[in-house]
């Protein structure tokens, strides 16, 4: 199952860090990230691959909503499709 990950928020030190080494414990293989900081506001939409993962999607949330409440910014953590579907016209 693929999975849409976004952050939100002022940037900081080890955003990215954080969230990849989350990713990596949890057996989840990132395939591609996009990354922009703007007057600085953090930007970030993460494409990743949770098919080996031994947690479950809910799981995945919950870690990554309490990570962005740590970093002071917003995790989302959405199945591709429901991402694809809010985001098609």
């Amino acid at each position: 199952m693929r999975i849409v990950l976004t952050i939100v928020g002022q940037d900081k030190v080890g955003i990215i860090a954080k969230i990849s080494n989350l990713l990596a414990k949890h057996k989840i293989n990132i395939l591609n990230i996009n990354q922009n900081i703007v007057e600085g506001f953090f930007n970030m939409v993460l494409i990743a691959d949770m098919s080996k993962s031994e947690i479950s999607l809910v799981e995945l949330k919950d870690f990554a909503t309490a990570m962005g409440k740590e970093l002071g910014v917003e995790i989302r953590v959405q199945h591709e499709d429901i991402f694809a579907a809010m985001h098609s016209i």
